[in-house]
């Protein structure tokens, strides 16, 4: 498989150069994701606080459909950062039934420490870039958050 990918032509061209941007990217973010404060927290972990983080506070069925996934799945997420002390849980001020889970100052803390060491991963990554290649990559970077926001 080639390294870099070429501007495809035909169809085949086109499904190899799909084929091999997948598997670019899926490399990229396997390797962003071991950059993180808490080894021991799994990627589900991670990303139900990165939402808490980015999103605010939400009831357990707002995360499950937010993250794709079950309540009782969430239920479990949930209760391994609540005994981690990442979350909180607490009624809802406008309704006593629901309860909501917010992060803790222990989860931000989570949340800051791995994005500041992915952000310098994924810097040390560009400086042994050349300056072209860093413009491509900055382009790059622009074309993925179109195509994923589709």
């Amino acid at each position: 498989m080639s390294t870099a990918i070429s501007t495809p032509r035909s169809a085949e061209e086109l499904s190899t150069a799909a084929s091999e941007l997948r598997i670019a990217t899926f490399r990229f973010a396997r390797r962003m994701r071991t950059q993180r404060a808490v080894d021991s927290m799994s990627d589900g972990q991670f990303a139900v606080l990165a939402g808490l983080f980015v999103h605010g506070s939400h009831t357990l069925g707002e995360l499950a459909e937010r993250e794709r996934v079950s309540a009782p799945s969430m239920n479990r997420t949930v209760n391994c950062l609540q005994e981690s002390g990442f979350v909180r849980r607490s009624a809802d001020e406008s309704d006593g039934r629901k309860v909501v889970i917010s992060l803790t100052d222990e989860g931000r803390a989570v949340v800051d420490e791995t994005a500041r060491r992915r952000d310098a991963w994924v810097e040390e990554a560009l400086a042994e870039l050349t300056p072209h290649e860093r413009r491509t990559m900055s382009d790059a970077a622009k074309i993925m958050q179109r195509m994923v926001a589709r």
